[in-house]
């Protein structure tokens, strides 16, 4: 599967980029998005599958809107209420978001926790 992901900032593509594996380009709107900014998107994402993955605030909801019109076929990985962004989402949480999007294949799992480790 050919696949992309659309955050929004710098900081998001750094947070997931921790958990996915580099098969996956990750794309960011930075915070704004023009018609040149999409057309730019658009031409660098090609064919590839889209996920848009923004933050849970008015800004996200906006970008995001806007996405879903340039990328109707996106599906939409949503991060929790009360978490800082993509940015400030767990990692933990950020896996169990990426699976539900069915993206395991990509998935860069931590290593288990030695006993010894967790004392």
């Amino acid at each position: 599967m050919d696949v992309a992901i659309i955050v929004e900032g710098k900081n998001d593509k750094s947070r997931l980029a921790r958990v996915l594996s580099s098969d996956v380009p990750i794309y960011c709107t930075f915070g704004t998005l023009n018609s040149k900014r999409i057309e730019s998107l658009r031409k660098e994402i090609g064919e590839r599958h889209v996920y848009l993955f923004t933050d849970h605030d008015s800004s996200g909801s906006r970008i995001r809107g806007m996405l879903r019109d340039v990328f109707p076929d996106a599906d939409h990985i949503y991060t929790r209420k009360g978490y800082k962004g993509v940015e400030g989402t767990p990692e933990e949480y950020l896996i169990q978001q990426l699976e539900k999007a069915g993206l395991e294949e990509f998935i860069l799992y931590p290593p288990p926790q030695s006993v010894w480790e967790m004392q």
